[in-house]
């Protein structure tokens, strides 16, 4: 059984990021499609019973839905209480990080791609890079730790800042994760030639920093190296940074993943990239036991695929975006 449960609260997003969804948004769930928090926490309930000890909260953008810091509570109510931890794109994390680490959080983490103003603007279609920084800064004070920042580098537009942005994280004892663009995008334009690989950006960051690797990953979905030597190095916030890359396309970890995800309209997904989803909702709505929506969550695990086939002949990009799935 798998351990670690992604939860996505929602499918609406404050931001248009351009390699995820078109400027105007996309259709959103209806309030009805989407669960309650009671049936959010109902699930996790069995989950956890299943085994499941870790649970993030994902969407769209957590924050934007209302009764995320009671949800953390809740969750972190259950028994046996798992972790719990949260991805976000930080525009509103200034306002909420001390009640989430009052209310159970234990970790954080902030997508941003890039420290230029105006090219954080063109990237989200929105000018919020001042709240991100100040999200950032709010939850390091809240003590949300390890804070790792999660950065999608793109060709053309952020890729000669790979250097700037982990010599700016190491200053800030942040970990930086480069992760390589994937194909959920809504406008499904993504092509492996124009994404840039974990090779691309180690090669880029190793060109200033000394890298170290460090030990096996496990089931972890990043690479981690320890940054031992840079320019900067008197600046840092902690003598050895680290800095990670996951690369789900050129080094997939299929074979180790243990997670699972929930959509906010309730469906089951074993895989990012799974073209099946299994309905929760429709049987917890019915009156479903716990028993039997678990028995449901195991035949979903058992069938779950090999691989993502990224790169396969016959590949099909999943219908639904990353924005809806939950990363």
């Amino acid at each position: 059984m798998a351990t670690d449960l992604r939860i996505s609260l929602t499918d609406l997003c404050s931001l248009r990021c351009t390699y995820c969804m078109p400027a105007e948004g996309l259709p959103w769930l209806s309030q009805r499609e989407r669960l309650t928090d009671a049936e959010f926490v109902r699930l996790a309930s069995v989950f956890v019973a299943l085994g499941v000890t870790s649970v993030r909260l994902t969407g769209g953008e957590p924050l934007v839905h209302p009764g995320v810091v009671s949800v953390v509570e809740r969750l972190r109510a259950l028994e046996p209480a798992p972790e719990i931890s949260l991805t976000t794109n930080g525009v509103t994390l200034e306002r909420h990080a001390r009640k989430l680490a009052d209310a159970g959080l234990s970790r954080i983490n902030v997508s941003l791609d890039t420290l230029d103003r105006e090219r954080f603007a063109r990237l989200t279609r929105r000018d919020r890079l001042p709240a991100v920084l100040a999200g950032l800064a709010a939850a390091a004070d809240a003590g949300l730790a390890p804070l790792k920042v999660n950065t999608v580098l793109v060709r053309g537009e952020n890729l000669d800042e790979a250097p700037a942005l982990l010599g700016w994280a190491l200053r800030h004892g942040y970990d930086l994760r480069f992760i390589e663009h994937m194909p959920l995008d809504a406008d499904h334009t993504w092509t492996r030639a124009d994404m840039v690989t974990a090779e691309e950006m180690l090669d880029l960051v190793g060109a200033t920093y000394a890298l170290r690797p460090r030990a096996e990953r496990l089931s972890a979905p990043a690479e981690d190296f320890d940054v031992v030597d840079g320019p900067d190095r008197a600046s840092w916030a902690v003598p050895v940074g680290r800095v990670g890359v996951i690369a789900s396309v050129t080094r997939p970890f299929c074979r180790d993943c243990d997670r699972l995800r929930l959509t906010a309209d309730g469906q089951l997904r074993t895989c990012l990239f799974a073209q099946h989803e299994t309905d929760l909702r429709a049987p917890l709505r019915a009156g479903a036991t716990d028993t039997e929506l678990a028995e449901l969550i195991r035949a979903a695990v058992a069938g779950k695929q090999a691989g993502h086939g990224i790169g396969a002949q016959g590949f099909v990009q999943p219908t639904r975006t990353m924005s809806a799935i939950g990363g």
